[in-house]
């Protein structure tokens, strides 16, 4: 429990110690197959279904290296700027636990495919950290436990364990930067910022699904501090599987203020992993952490080293999409964009809907209007992220199509974007299903504009004596008769008209 725990406040860790990261990124491959078999490569399903004796680890089997798995690691070794291996291969890394069936992970160990890279992060305020990347080598999940019984979910108090083994095998590469020093009391922003830009790197170079949420992406964040007096470094501890952007922040900032209290009590560190809880915001211990040593690595007798000719890499190179930051300096430029607008925009999660919604036919003023402002609204009050909505950046660009034809009004595109967030259909479909459309029929306004012209006599007279403002009154009372239905410049025509 969090109030458990004694933690240091923030500016005074800031004032008397230096906070040093290491961030681990792993990030599930989307590939049709496993990474050293032909099982199905899926999320969810019904446990262990999508098996074979190669990712059960049954005696007698043998693993095939996933081609495509290669071909996306070499790439996203590009992207980050890394040196990509002329020769290298497999390991084995010996450890005992229940979901991995092998007793070992089929891992990379001292000779990773990609290595010696970086990527500049920016943060809130556009200054920009480099993020120097130590390497980013394959291997492969493990499956997945599932502790019944007990409080927290975890093994310490389950009654019993169940695994299912679909996970295994799926390919992963792991991303590790090397220490990031120097951040200061920014480290948990720089923390966060490093995991959204690689996240939005991934995404772009469309090799994995990137969900946090589903453990597609997810991050170990290594935290250790160094006291100012002395300069030493401090013993560091990982922070397993932290599933969100912001737990990523809140994971590295909880931490520094505990070790901080630890620190400060005359208490040491202890190296080891821990676990994150989303509901409180804490980390609470989970095993001493090992050296290499321990996990006696040796080369993996089974498979043949891997040596991508330079042709192929530089073919890969090739292959390689606009990069997200390029892109927003780009669409900076097209549509002139200030920096505090284009960071906004970035940091509300709305840039890349708003690109996608002109790319199914809006004007960029309209599509950034619709996910600012209404869309974010939504998002807002259900709690959730943009990019979580169920609504799609083309059924957007749709709306905005049946505004600009005259089919809708804003008041009513509102509702036909609440049906579609509301699990009801297309655009299209809701707007049929709740008969929003527009009433554009003459005859029918101009029968609802003489039964308002009759009901407001005085306001009609007011009109015919050249009180022309005074039509708004008789525009409101069609509209409200038509549930806001009909084209009210239309309405006002026929107002002005008829009292003419």
């Amino acid at each position: 429990m969090t109030s458990l725990v004694e933690l240091m406040d923030y500016d005074e860790v800031i004032e008397k110690y230096d906070p040093v990261l290491g961030l681990e990124v792993h990030v599930e491959l989307h590939t049709n197959t496993k990474m050293f078999c032909g099982c199905a490569n899926v999320f969810g399903g019904e446990p262990n279904t999508n098996t074979c004796p190669t990712c059960l680890g049954l005696p007698g089997s043998l693993p095939v290296v996933n081609g495509k798995a290669v071909e996306s690691a070499i790439r996203i070794g590009l992207a980050l700027n890394c040196e990509i291996a002329e020769w290298c291969r497999f390991a084995r890394k010996n450890y005992f636990y229940p979901d991995m069936p092998k007793n070992f992970q089929t891992s990379q160990y001292d000779e990773p495919i990609a290595f010696n890279g970086w990527l500049d992060v920016t943060l809130d305020d556009g200054e920009v950290i480099r993020v120097e990347i130590e390497r980013a080598h394959m291997e492969e999940d493990t499956g997945k436990s599932l502790h019944v019984g007990g409080a927290t979910g975890r093994i310490h108090g389950a009654e019993h364990s169940l695994l299912d083994y679909n996970r295994a095998g799926v390919p992963l590469i792991e991303i590790v930067t090397k220490m990031i020093p120097g951040t200061k009391e920014r480290a948990p922003e720089v923390a966060r910022a490093y995991v959204t830009a690689l996240r939005d790197l991934l995404k772009a170079l469309d090799v994995s699904d990137v969900r946090m949420d589903q453990g597609s992406l997810r991050c170990d964040a290594n935290v250790s501090l160094s006291p100012k007096t002395t300069g030493a470094l401090g013993t560091r501890t990982e922070t397993k599987n932290v599933n969100s952007l912001r737990s990523v922040e809140r994971a590295v900032r909880f931490e520094m203020t505990r070790q901080a209290a630890v620190l400060e009590s005359g208490g040491e560190v202890t190296q080891e992993t821990r676990h994150f809880d989303e509901s409180s915001g804490s980390t609470s211990p989970g095993r001493k952490k090992e050296t290499a040593e321990d996990y006696r690595y040796f080369p993996e007798p089974d498979l043949v080293p891997i040596a991508p000719s330079r042709e192929w890499v530089e073919e890969l190179r090739g292959t390689l999409p606009e990069l997200p930051w390029e892109r927003r300096a780009r669409i900076q430029k097209d549509w002139n964009l200030t920096d505090e607008v284009l960071r906004d925009l970035v940091n509300a999660g709305a840039l890349d809907l708003i690109i996608a919604t002109v790319e199914a036919g809006a004007k960029p003023d309209e599509a950034r209007s619709w996910w600012v402002s209404y869309l974010s609204q939504q998002a807002n009050s259900k709690g959730i992220e943009l990019t979580e909505l169920a609504i799609t950046p083309a059924q957007v660009a749709r709306v905005i199509e049946l505004v600009n034809s005259g089919a809708l009004t804003n008041k009513l595109a509102r509702e036909a974007v609440n049906g579609v967030l509301e699990g009801e259909g297309s655009p299209d479909e809701v707007v049929e299903k709740r008969g929003l459309k527009v009433v554009s029929d003459d005859s029918a306004l101009e029968k609802a504009v003489d039964e308002a012209l009759a009901a407001q006599p005085d306001v009609a007279q007011k009109i015919r004596d050249g009180k022309i403002q005074a039509a708004g009154a008789i525009v409101g009372a069609v509209m409200k008769a038509t549930k806001g239905q009909a084209d009210a410049a239309r309405v006002r025509e026929i107002v002005l008209a008829r009292c003419s």
